[in-house]
């Protein structure tokens, strides 16, 4: 494959450099996402869900219903919501009326309420997950979330501002480009060849998953 800084050479030949260098993201800091209250990371990983094969600018301008109809995203709340509460949302107007994605809801709560419990806070748990195994994450997510695999549990971990890669087509066009894959990575071993590849190219680069993300994205038609 080519080195990060040919990678960089291709998107700056496509863009300009100043688009390139304008079109960066970059993670937060670890102990700025450490601070972030609970709450926060179920409304957000709420918000990415709903916003999944919907149209976001619906949700975004639902969102003050959203944070009412959930009380805030109460971490405890949310994860005593049981059939009679499912039974009120599906018909509250404040919010997009998707029955599976409500539930997951009280489900996610769960699941993070489980990592607050093991690591002091929900925060606390993403700050210290090394980027070097970035796909593991995007698994666990996948395994011990609801409704988070794909792109949905990529999005909420960009939103939240951890070091990572979203597998966008254009970013997986690169990544075959390169002969890393030959289509969007699926399997274990296919996502082990996209981690040691971004490894690789964080190496060379002293950059982040995130901005070297973006790069690619740029670097290809």
């Amino acid at each position: 494959m080519r080195s990060f800084q040919d990678i960089w050479s291709l998107a700056v030949d496509r863009k300009g450099e100043a688009a390139v260098v304008e079109g960066l993201q970059f993670p937060k800091p670890a102990d700025e996402i450490a601070a972030v209250p609970n709450d926060r990371f179920l409304s957000l990983m709420t918000r990415c869900i709903f916003q999944s094969g919907f149209n976001w600018k619906v949700v975004d301008a639902m969102w003050s219903g959203f944070e009412a109809a959930f009380e805030g995203f109460d971490i405890g709340h949310c994860m005593m919501l049981h059939d009679e509460d499912f039974g009120r949302l599906v018909s509250d107007t404040r919010i997009v009326r998707h029955g599976q994605k409500i539930k997951s809801v009280q489900e996610n709560a769960v699941f993070l309420a489980d990592l607050a419990r093991e690591h002091g806070s929900v925060g606390a748990f993403f700050a210290r997950w090394p980027a070097e195994n970035y796909v593991r994450l995007l698994d666990l997510l996948q395994k011990k979330g609801s409704r988070l695999g794909g792109n949905t549990g990529q999005y909420f971990l960009r939103f939240s501002g951890l070091e990572s890669f979203i597998l966008s087509q254009s970013v997986v066009n690169r990544l075959v480009a390169e002969g890393i894959v030959t289509k969007a990575p699926t399997s274990a071993r296919d996502k082990a060849a996209v981690q040691a590849a971004f490894n690789t190219w964080k190496a060379q680069s002293g950059r982040s998953l995130t901005e070297i993300s973006r790069v690619l994205a740029l670097s290809i038609d």
